[in-house]
């Protein structure tokens, strides 16, 4: 039944990726208004613990709107958003060929959008949406693990009001996600399942968030961790908006990355705003990664900004929550990790090289990623494993990290010694949280 169903994704992994360039989906009206992802108990959300089952389903898994031979259990469960409220987030699990339920991964998706129906879990529903295309290509990055009997644990990690960016709620939800996953009997996981995490780009930031906050939120799964790999990663976001202003491909995440913030710590950034400002600020309010590639050549916050809030520090409220998502204040792993990133960021437009933020892979910046490594080696943890992919690009590294993830994740599960680059990492930029400006 598996292989009859990776045969399957393989085959549709083409039409996923011609579908990002065809035009809009609209969700369907089954799971749109789905009362599934609707907490609808009597008992508060804030009497329930982290990570307890709400609601349980079974369903097909599809692509493109097609059903599988395979079936996923989705679960509802209780978690905590980036302002530490209770909140509800919905999860996938998909059992691994031949699964006893003592090894499973967390995969972190990269959907990067503004618009809950582009989450994984409505794409594995069935639900067809331009966003939700790249939720169905990922099947390419589950199957492995499924196929070498992994359980495969499928969050959606921006939550359900889409808080793209808002890394410390990628961490929570992700980390609550595992613990319901090995609370239900209808996933055959449990409170003993050993579990690797992993991710690439979007699913990166919930990665490393997971493994930051871990020992301190999740202590509980944070001991059943063997390690995590990820690639493409967001460290510093302020860094991130100088980097990729004026590129070609990438500047489109700039609004997004706005919107996503301000969503997560109720801000309201209106008065800020020029009306070039405005007018892209609510085009972009359900926008995915999809809608905002090469749409936006040469946008930066000034041409988004009045003038004179051209420095973004100068907006106080907004400062507050870019320094909260800089994972350079986070607290260190304290499990291994494999930490993957390019630097040929030339070959996806973005030429930028200023000074303390130098250049990256066309949006994620290098000189961050070098230091977060950096930083996790001097403050405790030791076994880092680091690789720098100079003439690849965000896109183009992700073809070599995949498959060394895998067997970077494998070999944590086999119980080898993990590898480090401790002490042969390049030095990197600072992560100290930026300052404020005055406006004008």
């Amino acid at each position: 039944m598996y292989r009859a169903a990776a045969r399957l994704i393989a085959t549709a992994l083409a039409a996923a990726a011609a579908a990002t360039a065809a035009p809009a989906v609209t969700a369907s009206a089954a799971t749109s208004g789905d009362p599934f992802y609707a907490y609808d108990g009597t008992a508060p959300l804030s009497s329930i613990a982290p990570g307890t089952v709400l609601k349980t389903r079974t369903l097909q898994y599809h692509l493109l709107g097609l059903p599988t031979p395979v079936q996923a259990v989705q679960l509802l469960f209780r978690t905590t958003d980036a302002q530490g409220r209770p909140s509800a987030g919905v999860t996938t699990v998909v059992r691994g060929l031949g699964s006893d339920g003592s090894r499973a991964v967390s995969y972190q998706s990269f959907y990067d959008s503004l618009n809950p129906a582009d989450s994984p879990s409505r794409a594995i529903a069935g639900d067809l949406s331009l966003g939700g295309a790249i939720a169905n290509a990922e099947a390419l990055f589950v199957v492995p693990f499924v196929a070498q009997g992994y359980d495969v644990v499928i969050p959606d990690t921006e939550g359900q009001s889409a808080d793209f960016a808002a890394g410390p709620e990628y961490g929570t939800t992700t980390l609550d996600s595992i613990r319901a996953a090995s609370a239900s009997p209808a996933t055959g996981m449990s409170a003993t399942t050993r579990v690797g995490m992993l991710g690439y780009s979007g699913g990166a930031i919930a990665t490393n968030w997971a493994a930051a906050l871990a020992p301190s939120y999740a202590p509980d799964v944070n001991r059943r961790l063997v390690g995590f790999a990820e690639g493409g990663l967001l460290v510093d976001p302020a860094h991130n908006l100088k980097y990729v202003a004026g590129g070609v491909v990438w500047p489109g995440v700039i609004p997004m990355a706005i919107i996503g913030v301000a969503r997560a710590y109720d801000l309201d950034l209106q008065p800020y705003l020029s009306d070039y400002g405005k007018q892209v600020y609510a085009k972009m309010q359900d926008a995915s990664i999809v809608n905002a590639l090469g749409q936006y050549p040469g946008l930066s916050w000034q041409k988004l900004a009045k003038p004179e809030y051209a420095n973004p520090n100068s907006v106080p409220a907004f400062l507050a929550a870019v320094n909260k998502v800089n994972l350079g204040s986070a607290p260190t792993p304290s499990v291994p990790g494999y930490i993957a990133q390019g630097n040929g960021g030339v070959l996806e437009g973005t030429f930028s090289n200023i000074s303390g933020i130098g250049t990256g892979d066309g949006v994620m910046v290098a000189g961050d990623v070098r230091a977060l490594a950096r930083q996790y080696c001097a403050t405790g943890n030791s076994k880092i494993k680091f690789q720098q992919y100079d003439l690849l690009s965000h896109l183009g590294a992700a073809v070599p990290w995949a498959p060394t993830a895998v067997l970077y994740l494998n070999d944590r599960f086999a119980g080898k010694s993990a590898p480090t680059d401790c002490g042969w990492i390049p030095s990197g930029n600072s992560l100290a949280p930026e300052k404020p400006a005055l406006a004008g």
